[in-house]
């Protein structure tokens, strides 16, 4: 498969999702990735430093054919001096599951996957059987000091709406809104639910914020990662849910 400059032979990955979604389908062309990508478990590459912050000269450094990086992940700056580094860079664009599947597919292929991997097919028909145990309305943090919320198009807001989740800021004009713990606690979410990441939001940090507010504690790869994780998160969010009220 070619990536404008011949065949794909090494690939380095700004983005936690598509280095693990790049390494369990075709093992061995991954050379660099971030400190950040922690799957799958045992992955030996280079670490090139963050999402935010890579080494553009440690990456030059390792040769590689293709960098794979993300519109939100990383920041357009580092990926222009990659480019001008002269090293073809493909970013993508996720903020729905359709999306999301398609650019893993387009990924995949750029890396020079030799066919669509059963994790994908997998992943497709697990949320296309998706029926919603129940309808929500909910505040959905990802930061505190500040607090900050999920906002308008973002995947993970696609996902918890396929799961029943009305996320009361989805019509906000930002994506990842800052808004006052007060107003969020004003606005009578049904339901907070607190992923483990960014911020690692646990049982004794976080639904203390929300007095009488069911929460629900979700895995944060299940809910923002966008890779072989895709094909449990249904089930195991779901899980989540429903634990949040019982």
């Amino acid at each position: 498969m070619s990536a404008g400059r011949g065949t794909v032979g090494r690939i380095v990955s700004l983005v936690p999702s598509l280095t693990e979604a790049v390494a369990v389908t075709a093992p061995g062309l991954l050379v660099g990735a971030t400190d950040w990508c922690a799957h799958p478990a045992g992955l030996d590459v280079a670490r090139i430093g963050g999402t935010k912050n890579p080494d553009v000269r440690a990456i030059t450094a390792l040769r590689p054919d293709l960098v794979i990086a993300n519109e939100e992940e990383n920041r357009a700056a580092d990926l222009d001096e990659l480019r001008a580094a002269g090293l073809d860079v493909l970013v993508t664009e996720i903020r729905t599951l359709d999306q999301g599947l398609r650019e893993l597919e387009r990924v995949l292929a750029a890396c020079g996957a030799p066919r669509r991997p059963r994790w994908l097919d997998e992943a497709e028909a697990a949320w296309a059987a998706v029926v919603p145990e129940g309808e929500y309305t909910a505040v959905v943090p990802i930061w505190r000091r500040p607090w900050m919320v999920l906002g308008r198009d973002t995947f993970a807001g696609d996902l918890l709406a396929r799961l029943g989740v009305r996320n009361l800021y989805a019509e906000h004009p930002e994506r990842y809104p800052k808004v006052p713990i007060d107003e969020l606690r004003a606005a009578e979410p049904g339901l907070v639910v607190l992923p483990d990441e960014p911020y690692r939001f646990t049982r004794d940090d976080g639904p203390e914020a929300f007095p009488g507010t069911p929460a629900a504690l979700v895995d944060g790869r299940h809910l923002t990662w966008y890779g072989p994780s895709l094909a449990e998160a249904p089930r195991a969010l779901t899980r989540a849910l429903r634990a949040a009220h019982c």
